[in-house]
């Protein structure tokens, strides 16, 4: 058996060269994969400007001794409808002002789609603000965060 020996001479000079451009191009590849990955989530939906997730929610208010839902209807991008439910006799005789006043801010805020800027009488602050604290608690479940 004859077999002959090679013998191989490396330079230090050149594992040195080697070791590092085989870590930069493995940091270049991986830089490749996290840049050029596909973003997934809700955030990245069709229209690309959503704002809430569709449904409806709704916000507990209490009166007296009644509790009554503010329920707010939204789709991805806009506030469609504000109602109270259940609005009952005991609640419409006890309150006047409850349904008028829901009706004005609903309107509102469906035509600007903002609670913000709202205008009301003086008569009904109080009670203006606690339907926007409810519909405001409703938008918060809505909202995309």
């Amino acid at each position: 058996m004859s077999a002959k020996t090679k013998i191989v001479v490396l330079r230090m000079k050149e594992i040195i060269y080697t070791a590092i451009f085989v870590g930069l191009a493995i940091f270049l590849i991986t830089l490749c994969f996290i840049m050029f990955r596909p973003k997934s989530g809700p955030a990245s939906s069709s229209s690309g400007t959503a704002i809430y997730v569709p449904g409806v929610y709704s916000a507990a208010l209490t009166l007296g001794s009644e509790q009554v839902n503010v329920e707010v209807a939204v789709d991805s991008d806009r506030i469609n409808s504000i109602a109270l439910i259940p609005l009952s006799e005991a609640v419409t005789t006890m309150y006047p002002l409850m349904q008028p006043t829901l009706d004005s801010l609903a309107s509102q805020i469906v035509t600007t789609q903002s609670t913000e800027n709202l205008t009301y009488p003086s008569t009904s602050r109080y009670t203006s603000a606690a339907l926007l604290n409810a519909i405001n608690t409703a938008l918060d479940k809505a909202a995309i965060h």
